[in-house]
This record gives structure tokens, C-alpha cells and sequence, in this order.
């Protein structure tokens, strides 16, 4: 069982009439409803709650952190972010959706501003499935469309990744690399772009498809912790032989 937490910034900058119509129980909610399945386990945490909803108690509990933020990046304490960046190092995965590209904690795992060209406009996308080999990508179309995003474009001011496996082109003529995954010690990471508040984005089978293709490969095969125990079982067995 993979164990899933979302982390969301609701209800702070998400209660227009336009974000109330796409997600009337709020985006996260969503989220967790399509990825709730036998082999995945989800929990929401939200901004308001104690601890901003990520306790000690939950971050060790927690096989994929999916985090979604907009308004509030600085409001994260550095004591958290190097809390969730200590967690991902030692083999938490992490999904980073649509402008969690500015969050903390993808700055600093990235070691990058996480900058970018964006425009605010009903512009349709085409997300063209450029690594169609990768676990991200299973069941994907070679390319779909949405037609309404907001308008991210390049340059991304993100360190060269291990893969890119989306790229978004906008009707305004922008092209994205928009799904891209990191590795940062024991831990993966993906970055996938769409997913505006205002928009129901979530509520497209291939968006779908792909959060659940990339919580299955973020989650870990083993964490720090597990491998040093590993490690140090075989150092006694060796002593006992010797």
C-alpha cells in the first residue's frame, strides 16, 4: 500500500466562483477522490490546520508527498521545508503541481528560483507525451488537449532533469517542458504543470493517468533508514563469521 498525502494551501486564494465551479469541495479533494484505489492510500493536509497539517507523525507516514501551493510560498516555515526536504532525501517521493514550481520546497531540493514565463489566460494546451517508455507515461496518449490552461512558458529556470517526459505548447505560441522528474538522494521527484485552480484540469482521464502513473513510480523501494539497518545487519553477520 502506498501511502499518499496531499498538501494544499485551501481555502487561501482558491475562493473565486470560478475555483468554487471546477472543484466545489476544493481541488484536493479531487485529487484524492481518482487516486484512492487498492494498492494507494490517501490523506489530505491542509494550510489552516496544526502544523500546517504535515506532523513529524505525518511526514513518516507518508510514501508521496503531492503538494499544490499558489499564494502562500513564503509563509512555509524553513523549519518544514527542511523537515519535507529531509524526507525526500532519505527516499519520500514528492509531486509538484502547476505553480508549486515557486514553493520552497521545490527551491530547495532543486537548488533553482524555479522562474518562469506565465500568462493568465483561457489558452488552449497541447501536451505532447515526448518519453512514451517512462512508468509516467503508461497508458498516455502521444498527445491530448486541454482546453483551457493558464499559460506557462519557457525559460524554466530548473536544473536539467533526468527526464523530460512532457512538453506543453499553448495556443499563444509558448512551449513548457511540462512533467519532469529529478532524483535528490534516495528520493524521486516529478514536476507536472497543469493543473490551474480555476480550471478542471484534474478532472481529465490523462491528467489522472499520469498523477497516478507518477505516485506509483515516485513511491520508494526502500528508504535510507530500511537500507542503513540493511547495512548494518550484514556488518554483524560479518563480525559473527569472522
Amino acid at each position: 500500500m502506498i501511502n499518499v498525502t496531499i498538501w494544499n494551501e485551501y481555502p487561501h486564494g482558491q475562493d473565486s466562483e470560478a475555483h468554487k465551479k471546477a472543484y466545489p469541495y476544493g481541488l484536493h479533494n479531487c485529487i484524492k477522490d481518482f487516486l484512492q484505489c487498492s494498492d494507494i492510500n490517501v490523506k489530505c493536509a491542509l494550510y489552516d490546520e496544526s502544523e500546517f497539517g504535515l506532523s513529524d507523525e505525518v511526514l513518516n507516514s507518508t510514501d508521496v508527498l503531492i503538494w499544490w501551493a499558489h499564494v502562500l510560498h513564503d509563509k512555509i516555515p524553513d523549519t518544514l521545508v527542511q523537515k519535507i526536504k529531509e524526507r525526500v532525501l532519505k527516499g519520500m517521493g514528492i509531486i509538484f503541481l502547476h505553480s508549486a514550481h515557486y514553493s520552497k520546497v521545490m527551491s530547495s531540493l532543486l537548488g533553482s528560483s524555479g522562474r518562469l514565463n506565465w500568462r493568465e489566460a483561457n489558452e488552449r494546451e497541447r501536451i505532447w507525451n515526448v518519453n512514451p517508455t517512462h512508468p509516467i507515461a503508461r497508458g498516455v496518449p502521444m498527445e491530448f488537449c486541454l482546453e483551457k490552461e493558464e499559460m506557462y512558458g519557457e525559460y524554466f529556470d530548473i536544473p536539467r532533469p533526468d527526464d523530460i517526459i512532457f512538453l506543453g505548447w499553448f495556443e499563444g505560441g509558448n512551449v513548457f517542458r511540462s512533467g519532469v522528474t529529478f532524483t535528490r538522494g534516495y528520493g524521486k521527484i516529478f514536476y507536472f504543470q497543469p493543473g490551474h485552480e480555476t480550471f478542471a484540469t484534474y478532472q481529465n482521464e490523462n491528467i489522472q493517468t499520469i498523477i497516478k502513473n507518477a505516485v506509483r513510480w515516485a513511491a520508494p523501494a526502500i528508504y535510507a533508514e530500511d537500507l542503513n539497518c540493511v547495512h548494518e545487519v550484514k556488518s554483524k553477520e560479518i563480525i559473527m563469521e569472522k
